[in-house]
């Protein structure tokens, strides 16, 4: 959650403010298109070549949406030895693919989503969650070279084509059918086609990408190895109820094992394992000391408790509730379907928290409930909310001209839900000036195995997550399956504060 901003009388999410309805609150969700990049100091790479006509449509595209998806994935991310990795690996892969001409404008984004994309204009990025979860140098250039096929077809501006001519038909249908039950059938076909057409774009880029990798001497078998390790990094976040803020690589690009064995059977055409570059050493080298998990402006998640150095709050949820700081707010959610939103809103226009509670920013709120009362010395309002079948909770603590607010929604209501509300923003407190000096960012330390080391061992050293789960997200992050000695002298990644 980004620090607050003054915005009177309605809530602050990062540098703007809109209305909050709570009926809405959870049912948002983010979109972005698949395989778009952006930043605001790319790297630049490749040039046209002379007679070429400028590819103005898809420039113009590229240009327009480049700061929306900067801005939906934290910015961009300066790190010079990652910066270092990715242009090598860029410039290597220009040379080999289907269209040398072609430039590119690449970012890394500062966003711990595990995501690459691209954007039509030969606009790539990469996230720094990607960058740390790739094991060397090949994986990586997997990545980048699947995109980069997407941008020599110009699957982006056919996509985008098939999908206003989907959209349009269902208008018509809409006019035309009248019988509803034949218009819902048929839009239905036409959107699977469109999702057919879709995965034809995701399988083509496959084929090219693998293709590409290996004439540019990188390991072809590199996108299947990866592709796996993402989706067990996404299995870890799905268990943590992690990685909604920000669209990642699997949600965009279907992936399944089928689609991993066709990227094997891809690479096994050119060759067998061992062939070409994977360059771990070095790579690893490279992102070392960088930034992982939550950017520090945004706060941070340790376990089931968030912290925020500039902000000096901290709130811990009940067990079995698994936050996510997104960019606008921290979310959380247990098994029971109870949902946490905690944000902040500016309260300078208003002589009390009553006033603030029931100035009409909460639809459904039952006014008999507001209550002032105080959370740790803290001056606080409470009140409750019933709308559309949900049944909310509702939390102001007030810190000089900031208000931070929590917001618990179930559809079912009940003891437990209360006793998960009130334990939450009783749990609301100010930092002491050692915990915010103590309060510092995860970073990837990259270091040796000595002989005789198992990922058991080295697990220990992990910071940032439950110790029950260090063991599993190290070997994720390293391609170390438990229980098996390392060979001295591989370097590995370890998260640490």
């Amino acid at each position: 959650m980004k620090s607050l901003s003054r915005t009177a009388a309605r809530p602050v999410l990062r540098r703007t403010a809109r209305p909050l309805r709570l009926a809405a609150v959870f049912a948002a969700a983010l979109v972005v298109s698949a395989c778009q990049f952006s930043g605001s100091s790319p790297i630049e790479i490749g040039t046209p070549a002379p007679g070429t006509l400028r590819p103005g449509i898809s420039n113009d595209l590229g240009a327009r949406e480049h700061p929306r998806v900067v801005a939906t994935y934290g910015g961009v991310y300066e790190d010079r030895g990652a910066e270092r990795a990715v242009a090598q690996v860029v410039g290597r892969l220009v040379e080999a693919s289907d269209d040398p001409s072609q430039s590119y404008r690449i970012t890394i984004l500062n966003s711990p989503a595990v995501n690459a994309f691209a954007l039509p204009g030969g606009y790539l990025y990469v996230t720094r969650g990607l960058l740390a979860l790739a094991t060397d140098t090949s994986e990586v250039a997997a990545v980048l070279a699947h995109e980069m096929a997407h941008v020599t077809a110009s699957h982006a501006i056919k996509r985008q084509q098939r999908a206003e001519a989907t959209e349009l038909a269902g208008r018509v249908l809409g006019n035309v059918v009248r019988d509803p039950d034949q218009q819902r059938a048929a839009i239905v076909s036409s959107q699977l086609s469109f999702a057919r057409f879709s995965q034809i774009q995701e399988l083509e880029a496959d084929a090219v990408g693998v293709r590409t990798l290996a004439k540019a001497r990188y390991d072809p078998f590199a996108a299947a190895r990866f592709l796996t390790a993402m989706g067990q990094f996404a299995a870890f976040q799905s268990a943590q109820g992690a990685g909604k803020g920000a669209p990642d690589f699997l949600s965009s690009h279907p992936t399944t094992p089928e689609r991993v064995q066709t990227a094997v059977r891809a690479a096994r055409q050119i060759g067998a394992p061992g062939l070409g570059e994977r360059d771990r050493d070095a790579y690893l080298t490279k992102i070392d000391g960088m930034l992982y998990g939550d950017d520090p402006l945004e706060g941070y998640i340790r376990g089931r408790s968030f912290l925020h150095k500039a902000l000096g709050i901290s709130f811990t949820a009940p067990p079995g509730y698994i936050l996510e700081n997104s960019p606008e707010a921290v979310l959380a959610s247990n098994p029971n379907g109870t949902a946490l939103r905690f944000d902040g809103a500016d309260l300078t226009d208003f002589a009390s928290l009553t006033a603030y509670m029931t100035s009409g920013w909460i639809n459904g709120l039952i006014r008999d409930s507001v209550r002032e009362e105080t959370v740790n010395g803290l001056a606080a309002v409470t009140a409750s909310a019933v709308t559309e079948g949900w049944s909310f909770r509702i939390a102001v603590v007030r810190i000089g001209r900031t208000g931070y607010r929590f917001i618990f929604a179930s559809r079912s209501g009940g003891e437990e839900f209360t006793r998960d509300y009130e334990a939450t923003v009783k749990s609301f407190r100010q930092l002491t000036p050692t915990e915010i000096a103590r309060l510092r960012p995860l970073r990837i330390k990259v270091i040796r195995a000595d002989a005789g080391d198992t990922p058991e061992r080295l697990a220990v050293g992990m910071s940032g997550v439950e110790p029950a789960r260090r063991l599993e997200l190290f070997s994720i992050l390293n391609q170390t399956p438990p229980g098996q000695v390392i060979p001295a002298g591989t370097p590995l990644k370890l998260v640490v504060d």
